[in-house]
Order: structure tokens, then sequence, then C-alpha cells
């Protein structure tokens, strides 16, 4: 709409000023006829006072830049030019080509001397003519300018409503979590001696254990959080194996080995295997029950590399500037945040990067994520 309103107003004050300007123009050339008009009616072109009559009829013109040639093209007279300027020889051709160009010259004819009157265009006349175009470019930087302010106002506001929601839900969730943390210690005394019960009590404890993870990772959002060195096999590992565990047994899961040499990365544990837990659930849907989840890790001088690639069905390539949109999902249910937190951690807490490095429908996708080494 703002876009629009200002196209409008360019438009309305382009044909104004063009007819202003194209008024002045002939008001200009109206007079330089008739300086010409003066000349031819003079009867003293001949005479040995004649030319310096007509210089002092063109020096008259106090604003139109005007050369006085003859019929041979030699220059005899010249008035409104730059004064800053040396009247050299060069400059005045220079000067009098761009007259030629600017405007028809005026044909003077005096018993049969005949002169030529060229001009071009005032400074004012110049500059009221680009008028419409430098309105223009103020109005469009007047739109970006807007556009700008109101984007990070907009960001800012969401910014602030997924801050608030997410230190909610780790409020929220700590309650209960300390509830079931209790609950958990009092069984296990209840339950002491019974092995069957103590190990089902275990895997209760890593459950609640989940929930704390989940928590702290909600209560970090916002908060700028605390980067360390960590090997990034061993990260990799413990995410591909937690999600193995909860994937169909025809989903094959291939990850480097923690036996070779460490790969150090700086990141936060709890929200980056966030990331990674997003990427594998992203890929688990793609796969729908059966194929290959890969990762890999290498590095160069300035940056530490993760891909996460999956043999599913792919992004359609339309899609591939949004997938990180909120909203985004191919599932029936789910609200299509995981992704866009996904950027979120990876650039916002991390200063690194991700995107789709590549995908092709009903053959797979890579994701990649980019790590920086110094901060």
């Amino acid at each position: 709409m703002l876009a629009l309103a200002g196209l409008t107003i360019v438009l309305i004050s382009l044909v104004y000023t063009n007819q202003i300007a194209r008024q002045i123009a002939e008001e200009e050339r109206a007079k330089v006829k008739l300086w010409a008009d003066a000349i031819n009616a003079s009867n003293i072109l001949n005479e040995p006072k004649g030319l310096t009559f007509v210089s002092s009829i063109i020096i008259g013109n106090k604003t139109i830049p005007a050369i006085l040639t003859d019929e041979l093209g030699n220059i005899q007279f010249d008035t409104n030019l730059p004064a800053n300027r040396e009247r050299t020889d060069a400059y005045l051709q220079k000067e009098l080509a761009i007259m030629k160009q600017a405007n028809e010259p005026i044909r003077i004819e005096n018993y049969g001397v005949v002169n030529y009157l060229y001009y071009k265009n005032t400074r004012l006349l110049t500059l009221l003519q680009y008028f419409p175009f430098i309105q223009l470019a103020l109005i469009a930087l007047f739109l970006l300018v807007g556009y700008w302010a109101f984007s990070s106002a907009r960001r800012a506001e969401q910014n602030q409503v997924w801050v608030g929601m997410s230190k909610e839900t780790a409020h929220q969730l700590g309650t209960p979590i300390s509830s079931m943390v209790a609950w958990h210690e009092h069984l296990k005394i209840a339950a002491e001696g019974n092995e069957y019960q103590q190990s089902i009590l275990k895997e209760f404890r890593k459950d609640v254990g989940r929930l704390e993870l989940i928590a702290e990772r909600f209560s970090k959002i916002g908060s700028k959080p605390t980067l360390e060195p960590v090997n990034i096999y061993e990260t990799l590992e413990s995410t591909f194996k937690y999600m193995k565990r909860r994937a169909p047994k025809n989903v094959e899961f291939d990850y480097p080995d923690t036996a070779q040499a460490p790969l150090q990365a700086h990141i936060n544990p709890p929200l980056f295997d966030w990331v990674l837990e997003n990427l594998l659930k992203n890929a688990l849907d793609a796969l729908d029950g059966t194929g290959k989840i890969s990762g890999e890790v290498f590095e160069d001088e300035k940056y530490t590399y993760i891909d996460i690639s999956d043999t599913g069905k792919g992004i359609p390539p339309g899609k591939l500037r949004t997938v990180f949109q909120p909203g985004y999902t191919t599932k029936k249910r789910g609200w299509g945040l995981g992704l866009s937190l996904t950027k979120r951690i990876v650039e916002n807490y991390h200063s690194g990067r991700i995107f789709v490095k590549e995908s092709a429908l009903n053959k797979g996708t890579t994701f990649r994520i980019q790590l920086p080494k110094s901060f």
C-alpha cells in the first residue's frame, strides 16, 4: 500500500514537473529566438561595431548558456558558462558540442552574413527535469527504511513472544518435574529389593531426566548461552543413539566413529543436541519408516561442518526457501517450529549457519551446519 501511494506521488510529480519543464524550455527558446530576431533586425553585423552590439545583446542574458558562431563554426562569443573555467579552445568546443546535442541552433542571416546561436538548458531547468527521479529515490529510500524499521520491530516482537513462551514453558514444567523426581525417589525406596520394579524405575528416571533437559533448553532461550569446546563426534553419536532407539527397525543410522581423533567445536551441549534432534526427527518423518540417515563431520581452517542426510522424499524446489520459516511442516500434526527453532539456535546462539545443502524429490535431503572455529 505504501509502495502504491509512493508510486502515485512520483507519477503525479513526474507529469507536473515535465509540464513545467516543457514550458520553461519553450520560454528559453523564445528568448534565444528573440535575441536572434533582434540581431537580424539590427542590420549591424556588417558594421564595425556590429559584433560588439551583438555581444551586448547576448551578454544581457544572465541565465541561458549560449555560444555565437559564424557560418564556419568559429566561436565568436559565449555567455553564462562557468566562471571558474578557463576559456580554452578545447573547453569551448566541448561546450559547443553539448549545445549542439541539446537544442536546435538559431540561424541568423543578415545581408549575406550567416551566424548560428547555440544554447543549452539553464541549471534550473536541468534540476527541474531531474527532480522526479530524485523524489523517486527519496521515496524509495523512505520505503526501504520504513520496511526495515517495521521488519525489525516485528522480529523484535516475535522474539519477545518466543522468549516469553519458552521461559513460561520451562517454568510450568519445573513444578511437575520436581514432583516426579520426588515420587521416583519414594518409589525407589518402596521397591527396594524388587529388580523388576527397579528396572522400570530406572527407565522412568531416564524419561524424567529427559524432561529436565527439555526444561533446561527452554529456559536458555533468550539468554546468552555458554559455549564450550566439545568433541563433536561424541555429541553426534549420543544424539544418533538416542534417536535410533526410538526409530523404526527398517531405518539405518550411519555416523562417524568416536574412536578417531577428536574434532572440537564450540557449542552449548543442551541447545545443540536440540538442533541435531530436530534434524533427525525431520529425517525420520521424510523416510516414512524405511531408509537411511547419516551424519558426516569435516572441517577447514575457519569452520566445522556437520551434514545430516536422509534418503527420504526430499523437499520440493519451491519450498527450499521456506523450510526454516515458522509454520512450515509436511506433517498433519505439528506447528512447524522445529526447523525455525533450529535456525535460531545455530545462528543466534552459535554464530553459525544452517541451510539445505542439497535436496532431490524421492532421493533425499542434506542439511549442513556451519560452525565458526573462533569467536
